[in-house]
């Protein structure tokens, strides 16, 4: 198993920051701390430590002064599963899953894992089985099906499926390949510009402006972290696409939230007009998705010299699944983690991580990159492109080893974590959500604005 500080030095002197900083990092708990035979806390604590760091310097490079950052891995841990312990006026948050989404053996023997949070991947699904919305009768569909001849039926319409893979296989096949090729992150200047000055502020991210385009919890945790360290974020969701209501509650805290259709004249027009006074730009959706509209890197780059622009992904843009859809589950699925946590365990059938932790890491390496760029924009100038992956974080918590006994952890539940909780008033009730699990000497992260319901403000920068 991977020291946690060599980790995190890794993921630091990866991008280029002076390893000096790290001296200013205190890193303590250790593994195991949830019930894992992999190193899922050294990942949440790598991956938020870094982000912290990030926000320091930013802080150092404003003010001339620097500060400790601190990470306790069982505090990060907890975040990872943020969504399991949100509740909403002493009650539960909403329902987070659809009750056919989840994991089915085939007629050949091997499972798939179907995802339906989202109205129409459900009633895809539906459809291409033939059966009624039922678990039991999905089941019995299913049993008419090789593993890999559904995965790749439920792609061509435009579904999220995949079969279970083990490690071996998916090191041999074309997308694993192509991801294992790649960094974890990558941080790349994509045009000329300007260096631009910092804003007036108190915090390491005051008067940055973000503009958020991400749904579930891989970009929404990353711009979460952003808002936290002081940026005013603008989530922009569009009226005709779902959403996942705990999702929505738990990491809208510290942004605004707008509701704008790309397709329309007049909302292509406000987007346009928020985009050429941003900083950072954060966005989930396919590769290509937004570039099919107009508002893809270089276009955004050209729109607004000095842009950062994040694009976050499922499989990586390298490879043919590179503009496939995809979800933390499924990503752990198809690249061999459910299979390998399964045969730790002794049992049959996909075994998941005990928590979303490629969505949650990815987020805070997000984050990272965010402000690496911003960092380099301020001194060098230019405009930069930021590129994160589930399946690259997937491949590179694999390269952390595994944890002797990590399966004995014990799970903790909503009373076991409440020293990790905060309330606060929302939009949809008080909130009691986990807080921002790192620590800084003089800029506290923490969220000014409350969670809004979808829609809740103007298209317009404060």
């Amino acid at each position: 198993m991977t020291d946690p500080r060599d980790v995190l030095e890794k993921i630091w002197t990866g991008l280029g920051h002076d390893p000096a900083a790290l001296e200013r990092v205190d890193l303590t708990g250790r593994e195991p701390v949830l019930p894992s035979s992999f190193a899922v806390g050294t990942a949440m604590q790598a991956s938020v430590a870094a982000s912290a760091l990030a926000a320091a310097e930013v802080w150092r490079a404003r003010s001339g002064t620097a500060q400790r950052v601190g990470v306790d891995m069982r505090a990060a841990a907890v975040a990872a599963r943020s969504e399991r312990y949100l509740t909403v006026d002493g009650g539960p948050a909403p329902e987070l899953w659809d009750k056919i989404a989840g994991t089915y053996q085939c007629g050949d023997g091997r499972y798939v894992r179907l995802h339906t949070n989202f109205p129409h991947h459900r009633d895809g699904v539906l459809k291409l089985l033939g059966c009624a919305y039922d678990k039991a009768a999905v089941a019995e569909a299913l049993k008419g099906w090789k593993a890999f001849d559904f995965e790749d039926a439920a792609a061509k319409a435009k579904l999220v499926v995949t079969a279970m893979r083990s490690f071996a296989e998916w090191d041999a096949h074309p997308q694993g390949q192509a991801v294992a090729r790649l960094p974890l992150m990558s941080v790349e200047r994509i045009g000329d510009a300007a260096p631009r000055a910092w804003p007036q502020g108190e915090r390491p991210l005051a008067g940055i402006k973000v503009l958020d385009l991400t749904r579930i919890i891989a970009g929404p945790v990353g711009t979460l972290t952003l808002a936290a360290h002081g940026a005013d974020v603008m989530l922009v969701t569009s009226p005709n696409l779902p959403s996942v209501a705990p999702l929505v509650i738990d990491t809208g805290r510290g942004k605004l939230s707008a509701q704008l259709d790309l397709t329309d004249a007049k909302d292509r027009a406000a987007f346009e007009s928020l985009l050429r006074d941003a900083d950072v730009v954060v966005q989930g959706y396919r590769p290509g998705g937004l570039a099919s509209l107009g508002f893809g890197p270089e276009d955004a780059a050209r729109i607004n010299p000095g842009i950062v622009y994040v694009s976050l992904c499922a499989y990586s843009h390298e490879g043919p699944w590179a503009g496939r859809r995809g979800f933390d589950s499924l990503v752990q699925t198809a690249s061999g983690f459910n299979d390998a946590e399964a045969k730790a365990a002794g049992t049959d059938g996909p075994k998941p991580l005990p928590a979303q932790i490629l969505d949650h890491a990815t987020g805070y390496l997000l984050a990272y990159g965010a402000m690496t760029a911003l960092l380099r924009q301020r001194t060098d100038g230019g405009s930069f492109h930021v590129r994160a992956s589930l399946a690259q974080t997937g491949y590179w918590l694999r390269s952390m080893g595994r944890v002797d006994g990590g399966l004995r952890c014990p799970d903790p539940a909503l009373d076991d974590v409440r020293d990790c909780l905060e309330t606060s008033e929302s939009g949809f009730g008080q909130l009691s959500a986990v807080r921002h699990p790192a620590t800084l000497s003089q800029t506290p992260p923490r969220w000014t604005r409350p969670s809004l319901p979808l829609g809740s403000s103007a298209p317009h920068w404060p």
